[in-house]
């Protein structure tokens, strides 16, 4: 190799000449989102209130409720909770919170271009549904804390999140401890919102589904992030058909991983994955 070729360079560039890398607009770039990301940064999480409309909440909750089956099949996932898997194969009613600029502004100043998204799921927590185990979501990515998060999450209530119905419990400040510190239920804190806000939270941050002591379900919907250079929760390119692929807009189809990472990480036989799409 030359002595002058520059690696560095090379690495980081955006090498395709048809399919390029998609630029931020102007609307991921805002003194709200600015704002929301400072506070993220300090104490591991944000609320923020009133991003969709309670009309939407309702066109999902109606779309999502069809797909809900049996409750789950351990204490984790809550013997009193349904979730829906594989949600971007069976609904494009959620596509909208996945790419939601607010959203995709916070992981531009959080993660490298070329994020992706990790795991999708639709979460009604019934009534009588105990106090989820207090965890944090990238913890399969073996680093020792204290570390930068390689993973970020939102929730998004669909219904009105109280304390009293299975609210989302973070902690804050905890996405800063080492190893070497655990959580309590009493350090926990409610992300009490009304239905059409998300509470986004760090993949270091500790957190859990709360127990819902009312007489109601409460129904979310979580999207989860990663940067690109580490696997995904999700195997999206086996779950998602290319019918399905092509059914999705720009974003959503590079935070499935019909992307590249530079240099040419995502590749498929040395040309940029959406030219799969292309050949069929």
């Amino acid at each position: 190799m030359s002595d002058n070729f520059d690696t560095q360079a090379y690495n980081t560039a955006d090498h395709a000449k048809t399919h390029r890398r998609l630029q931020p607009g102007p609307e991921r770039n805002t003194p709200e989102i600015e704002r929301d990301f400072e506070t993220v940064m300090r104490d591991g999480y944000v609320i923020i209130e009133n991003l969709i409309p309670r009309e939407t909440c309702k066109a999902i909750k109606e779309e999502g409720l069809a797909l809900l089956g049996q409750t789950g099949r351990n204490p984790f996932e809550g013997h009193n909770t349904q979730r829906v898997y594989n949600v971007l194969g069976k609904t494009r009613v959620t596509d909208q919170l996945a790419v939601h600029p607010h959203i995709l502004g916070l992981m531009d100043r959080l993660f490298e271009p070329g994020f992706l998204l990790s795991q999708s799921q639709i979460i009604n927590i019934l009534p009588g549904e105990a106090p989820q185990g207090l965890h944090y979501d990238d913890v399969f990515y073996r680093l020792p804390r204290p570390r930068q998060p390689l993973g970020a999450a939102t929730v998004w209530a669909i219904d009105d999140f109280t304390e009293e119905n299975g609210s989302t419990v973070v902690i804050p400040g905890s996405h800063e401890w080492g190893a070497d510190r655990r959580p309590t239920q009493a350090e926990a804190i409610p992300a009490v919102m009304p239905a059409g806000s998300v509470v986004f939270f760090l993949g270091t941050t500790w957190h859990g589904g709360g127990k819902n002591r009312s007489d109601q379900a409460r129904f979310a919907i979580t999207h989860q992030y990663c940067e690109a250079y580490v696997r995904q929760q999700e195997n999206y390119l086996l779950e998602l058909s290319k019918d399905t692929v092509r059914g999705l807009s720009p974003e959503l189809q590079a935070l499935v991983g019909y992307s590249i990472y530079p240099p040419f990480m995502g590749m498929v036989e040395g040309m940029h994955p959406l030219r799969t799409l292309e050949r069929d």
